[in-house]
């Protein structure tokens, strides 16, 4: 076996005990080094002594850091630029009428079309993902060979880390509490006067990424308030927000500023095209790609592959073959652009059109290469049809090309979830054989598989040999071990792994906090360190999404605090989100009891006045639900029994 447990007295305590979630979790714990050199595993720091009782009601005090303030502030996190074509969970509901008109945009100069901020920086504003696990496919169709987030060295990131974190802070924290109050942001920010620069801005809308209503309010107060104009890549960033809230009639306006202004550039097309992809609204996205065509913004064939390749990522095979069959005569296509197509269907799991692509390839006097062979065998996979992605692994092996490090990773990532660890452990042998160091994805889902098959030696092994081989963790790895912990229902444990994290200098994700706010919150039944959580989220400049707030919310409810919980409903509205789903049934109830029966009413008038008719509606009908549910106790004038 290449990864084999050393005998050591961890490993051996670890095995002699398998069967517990508390062995499990000190075994994990000890291989990931967050018991090393701190002897026995303490409680986190701050965290609250064990009640003997339950107590929904606690009384009001400070909540306990998360982890200990450090000496310096903490390195606030680089603003991420917007996602390459990641795969969203939008719906496919196909809209008659585009937003798009065929003159929206005014014809761009010679001077607008080659920005010098356009090429590069621009360009780096729509690439990096969000999610900390990318996409299989962008290692499919990705022009380089390593995500531009694990480089870390973007002109935007490097631009964001030039920004002050005083003047940041200061900004965001002025942003918060008019949210929270519900007050003037544009008087606020202009009593505060920031000194503004590209670098502040990216940060300030990083930090709301989440909530378009008020990163929008900012972005035009900052064009409005004088001495800053707006970048390419500042621009770039505001339209991936409101693209990924689905506010795409402020994003055609946005883009049809750039233009006026002479900012726009190829990145603000492929942003809008992914972001109508995303929503089912196909049309759209095809006339945005006739706008990039009318405007003088095309990159020819890379073009068409950009909406070929948003369409594939969101499953949308027919709409794609129809594209491709309309428009494929305009360019001449290259292997890139059929291997789109065939991804189309595989995500649609449709593998009988894709092999007919990879036909329709050879008979073009195409040669698929590595990156067609591994797109096939990741849709046969995920079709469940093992026998044929194995068979054409071997002629792989056989005839050529000759298989990669994904190649085998994505097989031995589908034994580990089939829970077939000795398979595994020989396509990883295999691997190693033929000379191909396993990356850290590989070493992953190894981690994963033997975590959830409770064989805490081999996680060992594995870390061990991770570390041996020059290839280290990484925040994958620390969040698939949160993951294994906040599974077992032990947060305080998935506490320390995160500690560990943070020490290693490794920046947590947004679903780093979700997993463990949703551990403690449900499983360890802890309401102050779930907030711990959430105020550490906080001071670590990460936006809470729709997720956060929908956990944090539960929780709230939980736990007896129906009137907090309203409180950051109303917030989550005031940021333009949507709305939560949350346990409707306890909140009115616990609303009804304290005297309260219509909350359900008043919310969604608040929200309906504010302008969100949709979220007005959900409220509306759960208000209707629970009207025949609740028993309602309003007492008489007099205060005595009517009956």
């Amino acid at each position: 076996m290449a990864v084999k447990p050393k005998p050591t007295t961890a490993s051996a305590a670890t095995a002699a005990v398998l069967n517990g979630d508390h062995q499990v979790a000190a075994a994990l714990l000890a291989a990931a080094g967050a018991l090393r050199g701190h002897g026995d595993a303490v409680p986190v720091y701050g965290a609250p002594p064990p009640r003997p009782n339950r107590c929904l009601h606690r009384p009001h005090r400070p909540l306990p850091p998360l982890l200990p303030h450090p000496s310096r502030p903490p390195r606030r996190p680089s603003p991420l630029p917007p996602p390459r074509l990641t795969a969203g969970c939008g719906g496919r509901s196909h809209r008659g009428e585009g937003l798009l008109s065929s003159g929206a945009l005014p014809l761009l100069s010679a001077r607008s079309r080659s920005l010098p901020c356009s090429s590069a920086r621009a360009q780096s504003a729509c690439s990096a993902a969000d999610a900390p696990l990318r996409l299989p496919t962008m290692r499919f169709l990705s022009t380089s060979s390593v995500s531009e987030d694990e480089e870390g060295g973007s002109p935007e990131q490097e631009a964001a880390g030039s920004s002050n974190p005083e003047d940041v802070g200061r900004v965001c924290a002025a942003i918060a509490d008019v949210v929270a109050a519900g007050a003037n942001l544009e008087a606020a920010l202009s009593s505060l006067s920031p000194p503004l620069s590209e670098p502040l801005v990216l940060a300030v809308l990083d930090r709301f990424k989440h909530a378009h209503k008020p990163s929008h309010r900012f972005f035009r107060w900052a064009a409005a308030s004088g001495g800053f104009a707006h970048t390419a890549t500042t621009y770039c960033k505001m339209v991936h927000i409101l693209g990924k809230a689905r506010q795409f009639e402020s994003m055609v306006a946005l883009i049809q500023e750039m233009g006026s202004v002479g900012a726009l550039c190829m990145d603000a097309f492929k942003i809008a095209i992914k972001s109508f992809a995303a929503a089912g609204e196909i049309k759209n996205a095809v006339g945005v790609f006739e706008m990039m065509r009318k405007h003088g913004v095309d990159d020819g064939v890379e073009s068409f592959n950009c909406l070929l390749i948003a369409l594939a990522q969101e499953g949308l095979g027919r709409e794609a073959r129809k594209v491709f069959d309309k428009l494929h005569d305009r360019y001449t296509l290259d292997l890139r652009s059929y291997t789109a197509l065939m991804l189309a269907w595989c995500n649609a799991k449709n593998l009988v059109e894709a092999g007919r692509v990879w036909n329709e390839m050879l008979e073009k006097g195409m040669k698929p290469d590595a990156v067609v062979h591994n797109t096939m065998i990741e849709g046969l996979l995920r079709g469940q049809r093992r026998p044929e992605a194995v068979k054409m692994f071997e002629l792989m092996k056989a005839n050529g090309p000759a298989p990669n490090v994904w190649t085998y990773t994505m097989l031995i990532r589908d034994h580990c979830k089939r829970g077939k660890m000795d398979m595994a452990m020989r396509c990883f042998e295999q691997m190693q054989e033929a000379g191909m160091q396993p990356d850290v994805a590989t070493y992953t889902c190894l981690l994963v598989g033997y975590g959830n098959a409770k064989r805490m030696d081999r996680v060992t092994a594995v870390l061990e040999e991770m570390t041996q081989k020059g290839c280290p963790p990484d925040g994958r790895t620390y969040n698939a071990l949160i993951k294994l912990l906040t599974n077992r229902n032990m947060p305080d444990d998935a506490a320390r792994i995160y500690k560990k994290m943070i020490k290693k200098g490794l920046e947590p994700t947004i679903h780093t906090y979700n997993m463990m706010m949703k551990s403690y919150f449900l499983g360890g039944r802890n309401y102050a360190m779930g907030c711990a959580v959430w105020e550490e989220m906080h001071r670590k400049g990460i936006c809470p999404d729709v997720n956060s707030y929908t956990v944090f919310i539960n929780g709230h409810i939980r736990h007896g605090r129906p009137e907090e919980a309203c409180k950051y409903i109303e917030e989550m509205i005031n940021k333009g989100m949507k709305a939560p789903q949350i346990d409707y049934n306890k909140f009115a109830a616990d609303f009804s009891k304290a005297g309260k029966p219509d909350i359900l009413y008043e919310l969604a008038q608040k929200v309906k006045f504010a302008g969100n008719f949709d979220v007005s509606n959900v409220f509306h009908q759960w208000a209707e639900r629970m009207k025949g549910r609740i028993n309602r106790t309003v007492p008489n004038q007099t205060g005595n029994r009517m009956f």
